[in-house]
């Protein structure tokens, strides 16, 4: 069996304070943090044995703090990327943390979805640590909150990184793009479009469910982030049987590690090889994101 899975434990703690963020410079206690560290550790147990089972996982680390400043994560994402059975690891971070761990990780394996908040650290040492992973043969992605305000910074990124390096854009949650500000971020990320409305789901084929699930640090299984109902547990294998093809039963999707797995979109295509990671499989010329561009709702 082939699934990806979406892994969010309890770490809630951030060392950024984002305005737009509810996590933002939220410290862990100690318990809250030896939790997320036993349940990690446990989740990584798992996932090693299913090669065992003839499986094969992608997984996406998804924590609502910063994971990399934690050693645990560090050293386990290194681990488990080079698991002949894990086809992807990745997870999303702010690039805080220091990059030499990556040494000892597959970096065919192992990638990073990384976003940069303006005010949050300097420009030039968050290009600095791109920089870095450039020269250690990381895959990465970078981005950004499309609000008026990180335009220029944008256009720096756009401008300072690697040709071949991703800079996507996420529209900024409960904004309404005129088509003149849509353009001007389309040009720096032709697949802004997918991200500038929320996409109408309800009753539309989702691969969640079926070959994407999330896991909490409990490892209770569900469709996705965004839907509460169970579907059983990771460690008893009680989920299993629930797996088969779904309907999304929410009206709208509007983030990104979810609608990416809609089958109406054809984000599977624009990312294959990189859907976790958010980096597609090659620059989408200009006419073939006119064609792909989804309709407003």
């Amino acid at each position: 069996m082939d699934l990806t899975i979406l892994y969010r434990g309890p770490l809630a703690s951030c060392d950024y304070d984002c305005p737009y963020c509810p996590f933002a410079k939220r410290r862990d206690s100690r318990a809250q943090l030896t939790a997320d560290r036993a349940a990690l550790a446990r989740f990584a147990e798992w996932a090693a044995a299913q090669g065992e089972h003839g499986d094969r996982l992608s997984i996406l680390c998804t924590p609502w703090g910063e994971g990399l400043v934690r050693s645990w994560y560090r050293r386990t994402l290194a681990e488990l990327s080079r698991l002949p059975h894990i086809r992807r690891v990745a997870i999303q971070t702010n690039l805080s943390c220091r990059t030499d761990w990556l040494a000892e990780a597959d970096l065919d394996t192992l990638a990073l979805w990384c976003t940069y908040h303006p005010g949050q650290t300097p420009y030039d040492r968050f290009l600095a640590k791109t920089r870095e992973l450039t020269a250690l043969g990381a895959r990465f992605s970078v981005g950004i909150v499309g609000f008026p305000e990180h335009l220029e910074h944008a256009r720096r990124l756009r401008a300072d990184l690697p040709e071949q390096v991703y800079l996507w854009v996420n529209a900024a949650e409960g904004r309404s793009y005129t088509d003149a500000e849509a353009a001007r971020w389309t040009a720096l990320d032709p697949l802004f479009p997918f991200s500038r409305h929320p996409h109408e789901s309800a009753g539309l084929p989702c691969r969640t469910g079926e070959s994407v699930i999330s896991v909490d640090g409990d490892g209770t299984v569900r469709r996705c982030h965004f839907v509460p109902a169970e579907l059983g547990n990771l460690y008893d294998g009680s989920y299993r049987t629930a797996l088969r093809p779904r309907a999304c039963p929410r009206s709208v999707c509007d983030c990104h590690i979810g609608y990416v797995h809609l089958e109406t979109l054809p984000l599977y295509d624009v990312f294959a090889g990189g859907v976790l990671e958010r980096i597609p499989a090659a620059a989408p010329p200009a006419r073939a994101i006119q064609l792909l561009r989804p309709t407003p709702p």
